[in-house]
């Protein structure tokens, strides 16, 4: 009487764009769904993959329906391809921020030259 509520609610207010990560959407989203089951509601994949399509910030409707056209099934398989495209943002994330736009890179320092060149310039010293 008392879970059964709570988690319906929450169930009706949950949103991916609420989360940090998909890792803590999905966390939660399990719990929810745990609860709702352990009394007695149903939660099929169809609804698990509704609520995370439906749940996207209007700014990424045109990937809302990318995602759809996929034709997934399985919400796990989902959550997994959401996972590894978070991860290569924040890779892209962290490259960029390493060397802004405009930014010329750091010119490389190749070891084995250098001490080619030093060997050669210090032999010619000694004679």
């Amino acid at each position: 009487m008392v879970i059964l509520p709570r988690a319906r609610y929450e169930w009706t207010h949950v949103r991916i764009q609420d989360f940090k990560s998909v890792a803590e959407y999905n966390s939660a989203l399990f719990r929810i769904t745990s609860q709702m089951k352990l009394c007695g509601d149903t939660i099929t994949e169809e609804d698990m993959l509704e609520k995370a399509f439906s749940t996207f910030h209007a700014s990424n409707m045109l990937l809302q329906q990318q995602y759809r056209a996929q034709g997934f099934t399985d919400y796990n398989q989902l959550i997994s391809v959401f996972l590894v495209i978070e991860q290569n943002n924040e890779l892209l994330m962290k490259n960029h921020q390493s060397r802004l736009t405009g930014f010329a890179p750091f010119l490389e320092v190749n070891a084995s030259s250098f001490e080619v060149n030093a060997t050669s310039s210090g032999g010619d010293n000694h004679k």
